[in-house]
């Protein structure tokens, strides 16, 4: 009996003594990646929160024990800051605006491509995917030149008659166009995601559907939409992150303007960054993802499977 006992608590002993040397073994491969990761990740992001509560500014890189730590007073300039709360409200716009867009143009094209369209489906995916692994600088320089007021687009419209706005320098027209390439370049993406969705939904669902004589509309709002909810949610997320911190576009297209019509949050903290005021530039970079933040709980809250 005491033999016994003695040798259940050897291997008990083996077992975890094995257990301690895999986990040795597997933090020594984990720590170059760790190393990696706290150098330029986990400590500029420790910075610059920490920037965000102080007075910072480019004057103070040679006497950074001279910075005072002044709380959420920064915060409270941020949204003084009227060229702040533009920023805001044209994020916002680009958001509101170019989110339903680019998530109907992919649906469809999914659609297209998983129902109505047989024969060259490759090409196609490859075809509407190629915008989004070119270079948004890139891009952005030909639909400048596109949009100019001596553009194609211009000059197509005067064929039929219309004398078409100069796009880029019009305050009204300078995001919509903004909006619109931005929508090109990215329903690539939400095209495969949708598309991988829909085929995984079963056939035999849609087969019993036709059978009790529902229409092709009826079946794609009963049916697919619901079906589709966590396909929706991811593709909604990963856009929301990317069309909040719109920024290569507005720089390359407009410059902000005209009349800071196209300024965004995240452009307004590359400003910053090159007044030397650093402080007031973490801030706003904070304030950038707690509206990250919240418009994805919100977006997980509204789209995320009944089920769960």
């Amino acid at each position: 009996m005491a033999l016994a006992t003695t040798s259940a608590a050897g291997r008990r002993g083996g077992f975890a003594a094995q257990r301690r040397r895999t986990a040795v073994v597997a933090w020594l491969f984990a720590l170059p990646f760790l190393a990696i990761f706290a150098v330029f990740m986990l400590g500029p992001l420790v910075g610059s929160f920490a920037m965000s509560f102080s007075d910072l500014t480019v004057r103070d890189l040679r006497s950074p024990f001279n910075v005072n730590v002044v709380g959420f007073e920064n915060f409270v300039t941020l949204f003084q800051d009227e060229l702040f709360v533009k920023s805001i409200v044209n994020t916002f716009y680009f958001v509101g605006v170019g989110i339903p867009l680019t998530m109907a143009l992919g649906l469809l094209l999914a659609v297209a491509l998983n129902s109505g369209i047989e024969k060259f489906r490759s090409v196609f995916r490859v075809g509407f995917y190629t915008p989004v692994v070119t270079s948004i600088v890139a891009v952005a320089v030909v639909w400048k030149f596109i949009l100019q007021d001596s553009g194609l687009v211009n000059t197509v419209l005067a064929w039929v008659g219309i004398n078409g706005p100069d796009w880029l320098n019009d305050p009204f027209w300078a995001m919509p166009s903004i909006i619109v390439m931005g929508a090109w370049r990215n329903m690539g993406t939400l095209m495969i995601i949708f598309l991988a969705g829909l085929q995984a939904i079963p056939r035999d669902v849609y087969e019993a559907a036709e059978v009790d004589g529902a229409s092709a509309w009826r079946r794609f709002t009963s049916m697919t939409l619901p079906l589709m909810r966590p396909t929706l949610l991811l593709g909604a997320v990963l856009l929301s992150v990317g069309f909040l911190q719109v920024f290569e576009e507005p720089f390359v297209m407009t410059q902000g303007g005209p009349l800071n019509s196209t300024l965004t949050i995240s452009y307004y903290v590359y400003n910053q960054f090159g007044y030397g005021d650093y402080s007031v530039a973490s801030a706003a970079a904070y304030v950038l993802f707690a509206f990250i933040a919240a418009l994805s709980a919100v977006q997980f809250r509204l789209l995320r499977s009944k089920d769960n």
